[in-house]
């Protein structure tokens, strides 16, 4: 590991592109009266504080992790369509989610997502045969106006030579649809870059620890700061709690008697070194409702997902050694076992469905997003999926507008007066982006290696080229963080500067890949440390 010197923050004043100092944010939020306070930063929270800082409401943010350290960053990285609502006959949901992945991997964020052919299937006693699969895909890619392609079904041979580990015995057909996929992490931080550029004040770490009441109504909260234990508060006409699993947690805090509102589904995936380079993902039915995905996912292979009730502390959400066999096991029914040894495994990470309160099954049940109002005035939304969140933005947007009194509508723009597909920081051809950095390397010194430039390129969009300003000006930062990844540590420094990571994990973890290829060693943690702790 290449041997870092002491690299201080780059500039500490906001318009220089850094970030201000935690102390300097705890204040603003101390000090000014917020017209809205969003108590969570998971994609909920995250898409409702710059759809609200969009339409010049006063906006406070605050996270008692980092943002999308839970289930926002633990998902399967899909933006789809959703094609198993098809068999409950949600056709207009289907068409709706069709439109928003689009909107957001084609004009919000081509930078942060791809397209993803998915093949799905069809086994010799399986749950569907391959004529109504095959319909099922034609439905599908109709609904999109056969922007992917047209769904149809191809020859088990043509299937595996895109997909080498694909299990052809007893394989009678194989139906092909298209769906986007994405870095969940990557995408919610830029969200979070996008919110504050539109005006509002964010901070991560920082827990509530009550709600402020005035003459019965919830105006605000006090919280702490867990990097150095300091307390403070913001206070705010109207708190939304957007605390994903803990949102039950919250409405107690406002009403000690507060029925619970929802329930929770565990969702636990695998992270698997590939043994063959994979050109499509796989998509299998496991019965008439499920289906196991096996994804390429940066540079790796994504397996999951399960799908139970979970009555636990959301904190202590883990994949078990029952989660891991079952993944493996489903897998199996089309992926050979050579790439299914444990010995492949990288990473495991599990995160929490929300889900409306209520009985059966929760593999059948909707991704519904659900907003209430609470006894003190505080709101509560909950639910939904990551395919969907601006529109889930714009949801609790004009829920908001429309609360009793209008407390906020005459300080707001209506939603249908603002850009309709607002694109997130770093917008740019992720090709075009890539090439440049490759062409246009440091000068003298080695190149930019290729895999390092793709990896700025569909991370960062167009803000690569400040990470590789950074290593031109500071040359141990064009190192590798470690040998067998891409990234390099100016992404380190540049996630210190301005991407509010704190601790080892919010880098390793959420803003670069190294936790989930299994390279977060000792040495590696101990370098990010010692960098984050250089903030001059």
């Amino acid at each position: 590991m290449t041997t870092l010197q002491s690299v201080p923050a780059l500039g500490t004043h906001p318009a220089s592109g850094s970030l201000p100092s935690r102390a300097e944010t705890r204040d603003q939020l101390s000090r000014a009266t917020y017209d809205l306070l969003v108590i969570g930063g998971g994609i909920l929270g995250i898409s409702t504080a710059w759809h609200a800082a969009q339409s010049g409401l006063r906006v406070a943010l605050v996270d008692a992790g980092d943002f999308a350290g839970a289930t926002s960053s633990a998902s399967s990285k899909l933006l789809h369509g959703g094609l198993r609502y098809l068999q409950t006959g949600a056709v207009k949901l289907v068409a709706e989610n069709h439109f928003e992945r689009r909107a957001v991997s084609r004009e919000v964020a081509p930078h942060l997502a791809n397209p993803l052919t998915f093949y799905l299937p069809v086994y010799k006693g399986g749950p569907h045969g391959a004529a109504k699969l095959g319909a099922g895909v034609f439905a599908y890619s109709a609904l999109s106006a056969f922007g992917d392609g047209v769904g149809h079904v191809i020859s088990p041979a043509k299937a595996q030579r895109d997909v080498p580990e694909l299990r052809t015995d007893d394989l009678k057909a194989v139906a092909v649809y298209g769906d986007d996929q994405m870095n969940d992490a990557r995408m919610a931080l830029m969200t979070v870059r996008a919110a504050v550029d539109a005006g509002a004040v964010v901070l991560n770490h920082a827990a509530v620890t009550g709600l402020r009441f005035t003459r019965g109504r919830v105006t605000g909260a006090d919280l702490k700061d867990s990097t150095d234990g300091t307390e403070f508060g913001v206070t705010a006409r109207l708190v939304l709690n957007a605390t994903g699993p803990w949102v039950d947690h919250l409405r107690k805090m406002e009403d000690p008697n507060a029925a619970p509102s929802i329930r929770l589904s565990k969702g636990a995936h695998l992270v698997l070194k590939r043994t063959r380079p994979w050109r499509a993902a796989l998509a299998t039915p496991i019965d008439k409702y499920r289906i196991t995905f096996a994804l390429p996912w940066e540079d790796m292979l994504l397996l999951g997902t399960t799908d139970e009730e979970y009555e636990g502390d959301p904190a202590d959400v883990s994949v078990t050694e029952a989660d891991t066999a079952q993944i493996l096991d489903e897998a199996a029914f089309s992926i050979k076992d050579q790439q299914l040894s444990r010995d492949l495994i990288t990473y495991s990470f599990a995160g929490l469905r929300v889900l409306p309160g209520g009985p059966g099954d929760t593999s059948k049940a909707k991704r519904e997003t659900v907003v209430t109002e609470g006894r003190g005035g505080m709101l509560s939304v909950a639910g939904g999926k990551w395919t969907t969140f601006r529109h889930i933005g714009r949801t609790v947007m004009n829920k908001l507008a429309a609360l009793p009194g209008h407390p906020l509508a005459e300080d707001m723009e209506p939603m249908n007066r603002l850009p309709r597909k607002l694109p997130l920081p770093g917008i740019a051809n992720p090709n075009a982006v890539a090439h440049r950095l490759l062409v246009d390397g440091p000068a003298p010194g080695p190149r930019m290696a290729p895999d390092t430039a793709r990896h700025l390129a569909t991370h960062y969009g167009s803000l690569a080229f400040d990470i590789a300003r950074l290593a031109n000006e500071h040359p141990e930062l064009a190192e590798r963080v470690h040998p067998d990844a891409p990234e390099i540590w100016a992404q380190v420094a540049y996630a210190r500067d301005h991407e509010w990571a704190e601790t080892a994990d919010d880098v390793l973890r959420r803003r670069t890949t190294l936790t989930i290829r299994g390279l977060a060693t000792d040495d590696v943690r101990e370098g990010v440390e010692k960098l984050l702790a250089d903030r001059g």
